[in-house]
């Protein structure tokens, strides 16, 4: 797989649209918003990408109660801790879900281990951008190309660099597709009221302290009362706690580290 700059397709919805439906379901539940979305883009272009973190397992208990033909896709990075993948398995046992699995690139994580060691990540947030590039963005990138729309689990609440998503978005950065954030009001409490009163399979690392789920050696148990991303990446200083499936990160010494490991120059595909 290599990265390519992301292709133009025939307008799905323009932002002065998405605007106008961002305001229509902003006081609306979640499953009014993903019903219209079943309707407006159908079960094979429309999908569910899931982290399996609690907000995933609520879009996923949602969204099948209401089509239980919902796609839903996630990126195991290679490093995932055993209790996503229980999960998983828990998933597909609970609702007959075949959750869709892509990995990144072997070639592309060969020679970055050779490069720069199995745990660069914990040397240089470059470093860390760069791990979190290959094995979590173009794995994603490979899928929304064929896609109309997407759903995510992101809510306001979570950090600052969510604070101002709309529950309808155009995703400028996938090449204008449509970005759908059916929690973006909730709460933390709305969120597990929700898996409690509904029974959902939720990842075990919650019951330990865990408060934000990603790979294994990059996420750790917080302090009850902490920040809920303070968790991940925990080493680092001063730095963006996203991994850039998101929102683009450009830092300079990310994108040079990237284009050594592809072998050849991505100009601004990185940020497209």
């Amino acid at each position: 797989m290599q990265p390519s700059s992301t292709p133009s397709r025939p307008a799905l919805m323009d932002d002065y649209e998405a605007g106008q439906w961002a305001v229509h379901f902003e006081d609306r539940e979640p499953e009014d918003l993903l019903e219209w979305a079943f309707e407006r883009f159908g079960t094979q272009r429309l999908a569910l990408i899931s982290s399996f973190q609690a907000e995933s397992s609520v879009l996923i208990d949602m969204a099948w109660r209401i089509n239980p033909q919902v796609r839903v896709i996630t990126v195991d990075t290679g490093r995932l801790p055993q209790e996503t993948y229980e999960l998983i398995d828990r998933v597909r046992e609970r609702y007959g879900i075949a959750v869709e699995v892509v990995m990144p690139d072997p070639v592309l994580i060969g020679r970055m281990v050779r490069r720069h060691g199995m745990n660069l990540f914990y040397r240089d947030v470059n470093l860390r951008l760069l791990c979190c590039h290959l094995r979590k963005v173009l794995p994603l990138q490979q899928v929304l190309e064929g896609l109309d729309a997407w759903v995510t689990g992101l809510r306001r609440a979570q950090w600052a660099t969510r604070a101002n998503i709309r529950k309808v978005e155009i995703d400028h950065d996938h090449g204008g597709l449509v970005k759908l954030n059916p929690l973006a009001d909730w709460s933390d409490d709305d969120v597990w009221d929700y898996i409690r009163q509904n029974d959902v399979p939720y990842n075990a690392l919650y019951d330990r302290g865990y408060t934000s789920i990603g790979c294994a050696p990059c996420t750790r148990p917080v302090e009850p009362g902490a920040d809920p991303r303070s968790g991940r990446w925990w080493w680092e200083k001063d730095a963006p706690k996203e991994c850039g499936m998101h929102c683009p990160i450009e830092t300079g010494g990310f994108e040079h580290e990237v284009e050594a490991i592809l072998g050849h120059d991505l100009g601004g595909q990185l940020n497209e």
